[in-house]
C-alpha cells in the first residue's frame, strides 16, 4: 500500500468501522473484593431487601406515633418506658399503648412501634416514665425494610464499571463473588531500527523506546492486560513472525511504527497477512496522529499507531481506549468537560481535526487554558498539559480570548 495513494476516513466513520461486530470477552467469576474497576458481566438483583429490617436512624425512643399526637413542651406525652432495644440482637420486647423504649442508631424497632423521637425532644418524668416533648409522625426518624433496595429489584446492569461504592452495595447484600469480563489481553509492539530499550544509553541516531511503555499503562488504566514484545527491527519478514505469534495469545495488537511513510506502508502491508479483512483503515484526518491504521485479521482488532509518541498516544486515546472498553461490554469512562479561556491563538490544519495540549490555570473569572505548541515527537507537551483542545475538522483555528471545552487528561 502506498503512502500516496492514502486515504483519510474521518474519524467517527474510522472508529464505527474499527468497533463494528466486535463482542464482550468472556466472563470470569471473582471475589467481590478483587473486582474493582472491573466490567460486570451479567446483571444483579438484590436476592433480600437493604436494609432487611426496620432501623431507628437516631438515638431515642421507639413508640407508636399516636401516643404522641398534641404533645408539646407545654403539654407533654407521658410513656412508661418498657426497656431497651439491644444492640446486634433481635428485640425481645414490644411497644403497646402508651409505651417506650430506649432505642439506639441502627437497632431494630422493636415490635408494635412505628416511630422514633429523638431523645433530644425527650425527659425523665420520674421512674420509668419519660416525657415526649414533640409529636413525632409515622415512620419519623425510621428506615423501613426495603428503603435503598427492595427485594428483586435491579441493582446492577450488565456493563456496570464497578467502584468501590458498588463493592460496598454487593458485601451488604452478601454478594461476594461476581461475574466480571475478562480483561483484554493486548500485544504491543515496538518496530524501528533507531529504538533501544529504556534501560539502555541510546548512541548517535538511537532513542529509547517510550511508546511501549505509556501504551501499556493506557491498557492497564483502560481495563486491558498488556503484553509487552519488546523492539523489531524494520524487517518485514522478522515483524510478520512477532505479530502472527503475538496475536495467537492476544486479543489485539498494536503495532507502533517508525516515522517514514514506507516503514508504516511495511507495516500495513504486515497487517494485511495476518488475516481477513486486513486493513480498514490507513489514515485519520487527525493531527497528531493522521498515519493511524485500523485492521481486523480473523476476528481480531490490530492496530497500527504512529511512532511520534504524541502521535501515538492521541490515536491510542481515540481509538484503543474505546475498543479496549468495547471488549468490556461497555462505553468509556467519561473524562468530563471544562469550560475554559484560551489564552493565545491557536491555528488549525486545514482538513485536519485537531488535539491540542493545554496547561491549565485558575483565573479571576474562571480557568484558563495555555496552549502547548511543539512537534508530535514530544512526549513532555502532554507531561506539562493538564487537557486537550480539540478544533473540529474544517475550523480554522481558535482566537485568543474564546470560550472552549477541554477535555481533562487523566
Amino acid at each position: 500500500m502506498s503512502h500516496e495513494l492514502l486515504t483519510l476516513t474521518p474519524r467517527e466513520e474510522a472508529l464505527r468501522r474499527f468497533l463494528d461486530g466486535l463482542a464482550p470477552l468472556p466472563a470470569e467469576r471473582l471475589p467481590t473484593p478483587e473486582a474493582l474497576d472491573r466490567v460486570l458481566a451479567e446483571p444483579i438483583t438484590a436476592p433480600q431487601p437493604m436494609p432487611h429490617f426496620a432501623r431507628s436512624t437516631v438515638d431515642g425512643y421507639a413508640l407508636r406515633a399516636a401516643d404522641t399526637v398534641g404533645a408539646g413542651e407545654s403539654l407533654p406525652a407521658y410513656l412508661r418506658l418498657v426497656g431497651e432495644v439491644a444492640m446486634g440482637r433481635p428485640p425481645t420486647l414490644a411497644i403497646g399503648p402508651g409505651e417506650a423504649a430506649l432505642i439506639h442508631t441502627g437497632s431494630a424497632l422493636p415490635k408494635g412501634a412505628d416511630a422514633v423521637v429523638m431523645i433530644e425532644r425527650t425527659q425523665e418524668a420520674g421512674a420509668g416514665e419519660i416525657e415526649v416533648l414533640r409529636a413525632v409522625a409515622v415512620g419519623e426518624n425510621i428506615i423501613p425494610v426495603g428503603e435503598d433496595v427492595r427485594r428483586g429489584d435491579l441493582v446492577l446492569e450488565a456493563g456496570k464499571l464497578i467502584r468501590p461504592q458498588e463493592i460496598g452495595g454487593l458485601m451488604g447484600l452478601g454478594i461476594v463473588e461476581i461475574d466480571v469480563v475478562r480483561r483484554p489481553r493486548v500485544a504491543i509492539i515496538a518496530t524501528g531500527d533507531e529504538l533501544v530499550p529504556p534501560q539502555q544509553q541510546p548512541g548517535p541516531n538511537q532513542v529509547r523506546d517510550l511508546n511501549s511503555s505509556a501504551i501499556a499503562a493506557l491498557v492497564r488504566r483502560s481495563g486491558g492486560h498488556p503484553l509487552p514484545q519488546g523492539i523489531v527491527s524494520d524487517d518485514a519478514e522478522a515483524l510478520y513472525r512477532t505479530a502472527r505469534a503475538a496475536l495467537e495469545e492476544a486479543d489485539v495488537l498494536v503495532i507502533t511504527a517508525g516515522s517514514s511513510a514506507s516503514v508504516r506502508d511495511k507495516t500495513a502491508e504486515v497487517i494485511n497477512r495476518l488475516g481477513r479483512p486486513g486493513v480498514l483503515v490507513h489514515g485519520v484526518p487527525i493531527r497528531p496522529g493522521k498515519p493511524t491504521i485500523l485492521a481486523r485479521c480473523d476476528g481480531k482488532a490490530v492496530m497500527g499507531l504512529p511512532g511520534n509518541p504524541l502521535s501515538a498516544m492521541n490515536a491510542a486515546r481515540l481509538f484503543l481506549v474505546p475498543l479496549l472498553w468495547a471488549l468490556q461490554g461497555t462505553e468509556p469512562p467519561f473524562p468530563g468537560r471544562l469550560r475554559a479561556r484560551l489564552m493565545r491563538n491557536v491555528p488549525a490544519t486545514p482538513g485536519r481535526e485537531t488535539f491540542v495540549p493545554v496547561r491549565l490555570e485558575a483565573g479571576d473569572e474562571g480557568l484558563l487554558a495555555y496552549p502547548l505548541f511543539g512537534e508530535s515527537n514530544l512526549i513532555f507537551l502532554l507531561v506539562r498539559g493538564d487537557a486537550l483542545l480539540r478544533i473540529p475538522l474544517g475550523a480554522t483555528g481558535m482566537p485568543q480570548g474564546a470560550e472552549v471545552e477541554v477535555e481533562p487528561l487523566l
